[in-house]
């Protein structure tokens, strides 16, 4: 049965955005691989536990609504995404875009921004841009997340050493230090003490017992002290209130023309970053299971995952790749296991919010700093930085513009350094290789310009010159074989390109070779294209390349064969 053009393309549509889900559910799913799910799940959920509630607080917005972003926003990540084993939440790297758009446009516009950006997701979904959005250069990626994980630790600094500041906490790392420097005598040794002894306790734990969930005893042990001495020290009651033990009320987000224009930059930058930060995710989840992942799809999901949250007043959700690699290290089989992850946070919301407001914010503070530290890939640095001058400048201005500017400048423009880095390296791969000599550059206009002459087995009355051409020919690596094909005499009177080695051609490169074949055919020299492939041959016929400016051969020894001279001598 042979299906319409129309049938194909439904078809191709639905396997595009077919959540991950429906997949497994099709495939067969059994009772074992629910238990495995249920026990992923809880695990997951007992480290997303305080890592919600404190990139948070470093967020700008209250503990809850972390929980509120694992549960809502996690649950239609599982429920419709692309990937079997991604689990949605707040993300580190939303930390310092997220806290400035509270600064700038408050509670409401943070979600404003929020909601924006999932219908931008969606967006970008449904075009099918996702295949796209994964190709940041590496060294970007290593640069804005080492970069992010500073900003990180930065923010952090005032929580971990108990300082008393009596202006507001200002968000540039270069006017933050000052403020902290000229607060120093306030500090906390009460507070130094619990983030310290946090990262302690958690980096011993997990050397000595590493299946055990160190965030979570370090947070309740450092509760429990808390609580029990009745220390001094600032605390999530004391600094927002009673935490609420359940889900609000789903509302939308307060907007106006004039709000939606202010905080769509914010948004773009949402989008943007947890794009990234998804489908680098879901590529990570990959590597470690052999799955692949639908990138469309899994963004789709993530903008409804924000739409989500923002509606329960939850900020940015995303793929997170701490606990995305977390579920998998668990056992979890399929998406079902995200969604027991954001079913057992609620319980631990409605369980457990009372005795949240006694954990003290310096040891939030300290999970924080580990996870700073975890986020710098030492290893990926120290190799870019030893493996080339280029890839090295693309990480240093990448960490810079995130640490001095912005994350959107840092991944534009080291996308930007890194598309040029690449398109270097790709002119130089691209090369012309010949049997003829060839006239001075400065020469190359000049007509009637003797060829040098040759020694060995060329002869001197030789008509025929042969150029190989290897490497992408495109625009920019089409001057340096422009120059090299311009350079030829004039007794030459028939040129064979053999593109046998050419993968792409642009519309630079067919330009280049319409050029050659414009001066070929005023000195009277028979230009033949051979050993192009089908793509490029195309390419080349669209541009008006084709017979009777030039002649077009299936192979070099087809070429050769007919178009040589019984004197020419081939390459």
């Amino acid at each position: 049965m042979v299906r319409s053009k129309t049938a194909v393309d439904k078809i191709s549509f639905s396997e595009l955005f077919q959540p991950k889900l429906v997949t497994v559910l099709r495939e067969g799913y059994h009772f074992v691989d629910l238990r495995a799910d249920i026990i992923a799940g809880l695990t997951v959920a007992i480290v997303a536990l305080p890592l919600s509630i404190a990139i948070a607080i470093a967020s700008g917005a209250s503990p809850v609504q972390g929980l509120y972003t694992s549960i809502v926003g996690g649950f239609f990540i599982a429920l419709l995404g692309g990937s079997r084993f991604q689990i949605g939440g707040p993300a580190g790297a939303f930390i310092i875009v997220v806290s400035t758009t509270v600064a700038e446009h408050g509670m409401d516009g943070l979600l404003l921004a929020t909601l924006m950006s999932g219908l931008m997701l969606m967006v970008l979904g449904y075009l099918r841009l996702g295949t796209y959005i994964k190709f940041i250069p590496y060294p970007v990626t290593v640069g804005f997340t080492a970069g992010i994980a500073v900003i990180i630790f930065s923010s952090q600094l005032i929580n971990m050493l108990g300082l008393e500041l009596t202006e507001k906490e200002p968000g540039p790392i270069l006017e933050k230090l000052p403020v902290i420097w000229n607060h120093i005598g306030t500090c906390s040794l009460l507070s130094i003490s619990f983030c310290a002894g946090t990262i302690i306790f958690i980096s011993v734990l997990k050397k000595l017992c590493p299946n055990w969930p160190g965030m979570v005893l370090s947070i309740i042990i450092g509760g429990a002290v808390t609580a029990f001495f009745n220390l001094d020290v600032v605390t999530i009651g004391s600094k927002f209130g009673t935490m609420p033990s359940t889900l609000p009320s789903p509302r939308l987000p307060d907007f106006s023309f004039e709000k939606i224009q202010a905080v769509f930059p914010n948004a773009m930058t949402f989008t943007l970053l947890g794009a990234i930060e998804s489908l680098l995710s879901a590529v990570v989840a990959d590597g470690m299971t052999g799955r692949r992942h639908r990138s469309n799809c899994e963004l789709v999901a993530q903008g409804v995952g924000n739409i989500a949250s923002a509606f329960f007043t939850g900020i940015c959700v995303t793929g997170a790749i701490a606990r995305t690699a977390t579920n998998i290290r668990a056992g979890a089989r399929s998406p079902v296991a995200g969604i027991f992850h954001s079913i057992f946070l609620l319980l631990f919301l409605v369980i457990l919010a009372p005795l949240a407001n006694f954990i003290p914010l310096a040891c939030l503070a300290g999970i924080l700093a580990i996870i700073s530290w975890n986020m710098i890939d030492k290893r990926a640095i120290l190799l870019l930085l030893k493996a080339s001058a280029g890839d090295a400048v693309v990480l240093l201005v990448s960490l810079s513009l995130t640490i001095f500017r912005n994350v959107t400048e840092a991944i534009i423009i080291g996308f930007a350094l890194g598309a040029l880095l690449f398109i270097h390296r790709m002119s130089k791969a691209a090369s012309v290789t010949t049997d003829r000599p060839l006239v001075a550059e400065d020469m190359a206009d000049v007509t009637k310009q003797p060829v040098d002459n040759y020694e060995g087995e060329i002869s001197k009355n030789s008509h025929t010159v042969i150029y190989h051409i290897s490497g992408a020919f495109f625009f920019g690596a089409a001057a340096s074989i422009g120059s090299v094909l311009d350079r030829i005499g004039d007794n030459y009177r028939t040129m064979i390109l053999d593109f046998a080695q050419v993968p792409f051609l642009d519309a630079t490169g067919a330009n280049t070779i319409e050029s050659l074949a414009e001066k070929a055919k005023k000195q009277a020299i028979t230009l033949v294209i051979c050993g192009a492939s089908e793509q490029v041959l195309k390419d080349l016929i669209s541009h008006g390349i084709k017979p009777p400016s030039v002649h077009l051969e299936k192979n070099l020894e087809k070429a050769v064969k007919k178009y040589i001279k019984p004197e020419g001598i081939i390459a």
